[in-house]
């Protein structure tokens, strides 16, 4: 088996966009909730402005994905679209591109909350590995495009009637010490 190296997304791996943005709807259909939706064009500015995280073979074939996306003028940063080709899954890659896409939230915006919303269990684990905390929606960003965003999803009805309070996704939070007790 080839070996899977995880590391920041440049733009030369533009080459995946329409793959990884395939791969999100689809898996998303499959669990019936989860990923929305992110267009290639998104993906492509994600890796061109240093903001994602992939993961490929040694012989150059797409693994995994995810961003970060910032919000509120920097006070948050969002962990988002972490996904796995179905080959790879159950290897521990998504636990990589997490930590890695994590760190390079923290190196980027030391100071900022970093946010994740979820439905999938693995996820929660990872998050409160790395010390993310569950938290209500209100402790998050409070942006409008951020929920936006959310739009593809198959459960944004739940969202946008509950006036985007809470869902069927739990929200995550990482604070970083020098926040606490703020």
């Amino acid at each position: 088996m080839n070996t899977i190296i995880v590391r920041n997304a440049t733009a030369r791996d533009s080459v995946f966009a329409k793959m990884i943005s395939d791969e999100m709807e689809t898996s998303a259909i499959a669990r019936g909730s989860g990923i929305s939706k992110r267009s290639p064009a998104s993906l492509i500015k994600k890796m061109k402005e240093g903001k994602a995280v992939i993961a490929v073979t040694d012989d150059d074939q797409w693994v995994g994905f995810s961003y970060i996306e910032i919000w509120s003028n920097g006070e948050f940063v969002s962990n988002s679209g972490l996904i796995v080709a179905p080959a790879y899954r159950g290897n521990g890659v998504a636990k990589q591109i997490k930590a890695k896409v994590f760190e390079l939230a923290r190196i980027l915006y030391p100071q900022a909350k970093v946010f994740s919303i979820t439905t999938g269990l693995s996820i929660m684990k990872m998050n409160a590995a790395l010390g993310f905390e569950p938290v209500t929606f209100n402790e998050i960003t409070h942006e409008q495009k951020f929920w936006k965003g959310c739009k593809s999803c198959v459960n944004y009805n739940i969202l946008t009637g509950k006036k985007c309070r809470n869902c069927l996704c739990t929200a995550m939070l990482y604070e970083p010490a020098a926040l606490k007790g703020l």
